[in-house]
């Protein structure tokens, strides 16, 4: 990973389950990122996770979320 990317990591399950009843959404209403996206080049994501991209902001950490398709 390139220093100036972002932080790409799974979800697990129960963190998945949290995440959908706080925004009282469901997984195919997150926005979604392709499995073929370089950022997620190293093949340990597959269609269907969530993940979690941490990026950097001028006050700390923002969180943004993405369902493999």
């Amino acid at each position: 990973m390139h220093k100036l990317q972002s932080k790409h990591s799974r979800l697990k399950k129960d963190e998945i389950e949290k995440l959908v009843e706080k925004y009282n959404i469901s997984v195919s209403q997150l926005p979604k990122i392709s499995k073929k996206d370089p950022t997620l080049a190293d093949g340990s994501f597959e269609i269907g996770d969530v993940v979690v991209i941490e990026r950097k902001m001028d006050d700390g950490l923002q969180d943004y979320f993405r369902v493999v398709v």
